[in-house]
């Protein structure tokens, strides 16, 4: 008969310890003191040392498992109470989240009014309400609403400048712990109907350098986009406008899909530096009625320019 070593004793109780302690976590059982005692009189007395350092690690990590499990119950019931007190708090509902205008024309303004009650049991804040570009909202009640009672918040659409499906948010913010910021919608189908369009073939004209006395010339391209006749007047101080070669004759029109150069002089007497103008167009565009043209220049002397001359001479040979 073979007898085991003190190596083989220690080797076949890890094994048998590791799978004790396998199947103990599988079935959620803790490893109690008869299996640790069952283990221990498998060694031989040779092996107290081992034994004990084997099974002190198995009470270590009972203890540990304990402790884990209820701290976990306490922040379960931390996060249950806080959720508790959310719920005795103010309560924001709104009637409806979202509304739908249907169908209207471009540069229509419609509006609704968003209904919401507080169904908590505490005083009720209505912190703040911000909107998406294009539409405006206001709260029409007061910012504290009692328990039980109602609140409106009033949205606009101002649908200038858009067409098609269109789609807007309002958020609102509020003390109400479980919903401090809703959101609400609102919709559109904007239909555009048959309108001038204006565009420029530029909106920025520099001269560069100028003299003493000269006049700035520009010249633009007005185009009508749209599908209807465009109709536009030119507005700007010491300023001369013509088409053709003649002096223009306000208002000038120009046909759906076509357009028309006008030509500008702008005298620039007794100025000297910067020149910095802006063309005024006055338009039937519903959407843009006026836009602006900007002109650039810079104005020296006749000495300062014989001075840049001779400074720079060598330079623009």
């Amino acid at each position: 008969m073979k007898h085991r070593t003190f190596g083989q004793s220690s080797a076949v109780f890890a094994v048998a310890l590791i799978l004790v302690l396998a199947v103990s976590a599988a079935s959620g059982v803790a490893l109690d003191s008869v299996a640790k005692d069952d283990l221990v009189n498998s060694v031989g007395a040779g092996d107290s040392v081992t034994k004990d350092d084997m099974v002190n690690p198995v009470v270590a990590d009972d203890s540990l498992v304990k402790d884990e499990l209820v701290d976990s119950l306490v922040k379960d019931e931390l996060v249950v109470a806080d959720v508790a007190d959310a719920a005795k708090g103010p309560k924001i509902v709104f009637a409806k989240d979202a509304h739908d205008f249907g169908k209207i024309k471009q540069g229509d303004e419609p509006a609704y009014e968003f209904v919401f009650k507080n169904e908590g049991d505490a005083l009720l804040t209505i912190k703040n309400v911000e909107t998406t570009c294009g539409c405006t909202a206001a709260l029409v009640s007061e910012k504290k609403v009692e328990p039980g009672k109602s609140g409106k918040i009033k949205v606009a659409f101002s649908s200038r400048g858009y067409s098609g499906e269109v789609t807007k948010y309002i958020f609102v913010e509020s003390d109400d712990l479980l919903a401090p910021r809703l959101q609400l919608k609102i919709s559109a189908a904007v239909d555009v109907p048959p309108q001038p369009r204006i565009d420029l073939d530029k909106y920025t004209f520099d001269a560069g350098l100028l003299v003493e006395g000269d006049t700035l010339k520009a010249q633009v391209t007005v185009k009508n986009r749209g599908e209807l006749e465009l109709r536009f007047e030119c507005e700007l101080a010491n300023a001369a406008f013509s088409v053709g070669g003649k002096p223009a004759k306000f208002p000038i029109k120009v046909a759906a899909g076509q357009d028309v150069d006008v030509e500008i002089s702008l005298a620039l007497a007794n100025r000297i530096g910067m020149v910095r103008e802006f063309v005024l167009f006055k338009t039937n565009d519903p959407l843009r009625s006026t836009i602006s043209m900007n002109l650039n220049g810079y104005l020296v002397t006749r000495d300062q320019l014989k001075k840049l001359f001779d400074k720079y001479k060598n330079v623009i040979k």
